[in-house]
């Protein structure tokens, strides 16, 4: 049970990392390539904890609320103004930067 705790929290920083991926890359946000950053990083360590459940499930699942702490992302810019809840889900944002 702890192992699958460990990887859907795994997964989910994933899918938040590339969402934030998407969305800098649209809109050309400084924030939201720090916060894939984090998410890169939060999810290297949450899959390291993921590991260690197997031999220490209270230490590994540790490391994973770590890593989850470390995915928080802080202030960001508006860029869903009229965007529905799957396109905010999805990361299609309102706002395409201008070259």
């Amino acid at each position: 049970m702890y192992l699958e705790i460990a990887m859907l929290a795994y997964f989910v920083v994933l899918f938040l990392t590339l969402r934030d991926i998407r969305i800098f890359r649209r809109t050309g946000y400084r924030s939201y390539r720090k916060g894939a950053l984090r998410g890169l990083a939060a999810s290297s360590l949450i899959l390291i904890g993921a590991i260690t459940v197997e031999a220490q499930p209270n230490i590994g699942l540790l490391i994973v609320l770590i890593g989850l702490f470390i995915n928080r992302k802080g202030m960001r810019e508006r860029v869903f103004t009229g965007a529905g809840t799957l396109d905010r889900f999805l990361g299609k944002t309102d706002y395409v930067k201008t070259k």
